[in-house]
């Protein structure tokens, strides 16, 4: 069983517009939600693969349970902590080719739910075999909370694939407890280090040989459309991808964090792995809706992908 974590979930609502006018009326023929957030994300992808996997997180008030609802209605098994806040709306108004987004910080949390949650977590932890965790941390939760979730899963020697930046990570780059695999992009690795990082292969080798990233086992660095490059311990790989058509790329470093997961879960090789992850990244980058992927074309895009060892 996989378990995902969404700290600060939302309702995502698309407001498709021909054109958006500001200061007056704008009327919406059709507005689409859905549950939102990365970790789910990450969650419905895991569901369309059919692995096993349990959905949780922070939520609150009458959006946090149309949330539960929802990913109930999927057949998306979803044990969630309940807060007194409200859980978030995040707005995308999509127009003329533009995408304008408008995003609610959300709930702030309190110390005592701060504390229940991780003795919530840490029963549901011992149920599960990996952990996935994706995105931003609420107001309220100090910069080390994934740090102390990473503590506790590593107590219970269950390995976690973390997607966050900021403050987040560096505190937990720091900690002592790590998690298995983190997927930071250039720009992040660059905020890391303190100095501008390329995309070259030589200085994307000696950037991950970092004494910062010492005791992570996996670090799968997105490149785009270039694919990505990757470190395994002492090995280190170059992904070559197939160009595709880019529909909309919202939510294809999610996609891919659901097949890092889904790979260490099924024991696969790096080069499968590696595969797995960066074919349902551009799957979801070649569909309209964010987190979702046509497996239809999964086997022709998997041959494509050409992994390199440096």
């Amino acid at each position: 069983m996989i378990l995902t974590v969404t700290m600060n979930p939302s309702v995502d609502i698309s407001y498709p517009l021909e054109k958006f006018n500001l200061d007056t009326v704008n009327r919406v023929a059709k507005a689409i939600k859905t549950p939102g957030g990365k970790g789910l994300n990450v969650t419905r992808v895991l569901k369309q693969l059919d692995d096993k996997v349990i959905a949780t997180g922070l939520i609150g008030g009458a959006l946090g349970i149309d949330i539960q609802k929802k990913l109930t209605e999927m057949g998306i098994e979803n044990k969630f902590f309940e807060i007194s806040g409200e859980t978030r709306n995040c707005i995308a108004i999509l127009h003329e080719g533009n995408q304008t987004e408008i995003l609610e910080n959300g709930p702030t949390i309190s110390q005592s739910e701060s504390e229940k949650f991780l003795e919530y977590f840490e029963k549901l932890v011992q149920e599960v075999e990996i952990i996935s965790i994706s995105g931003s941390l609420p107001n309220g939760l100090e910069d080390d909370y994934y740090s102390k979730m990473i503590e506790i899963c590593n107590k219970y020697e269950k390995p976690v694939v973390l997607d966050c930046s900021g403050r987040a990570l560096v505190e937990v780059l720091k900690n002592e407890y790590k998690p298995k695999v983190i997927k930071p992009n250039t720009e992040e690795l660059s905020q890391l280090i303190g100095k501008e990082v390329s995309k070259d292969i030589r200085e994307l080798k000696e950037t991950l040989k970092n004494e910062l990233f010492d005791g992570i086992e996996w670090i799968i660095v997105s490149l785009g459309a270039d694919g990505a490059f990757a470190k395994h311990n002492d090995k280190f790989y170059k992904v070559n991808v197939p160009k595709i058509e880019v529909v909309n790329p919202v939510g294809s470093g999610d996609s891919t964090v659901a097949g890092i997961t889904s790979a260490i879960y099924e024991n696969a090789s790096d080069e499968n792995l590696l595969k797995k992850a960066n074919t349902l990244g551009m799957l979801n980058a070649m569909e309209k809706l964010t987190g979702f992927v046509n497996l239809e074309n999964y086997d022709k895009l998997f041959n494509e992908v050409e992994i390199l060892e440096i």
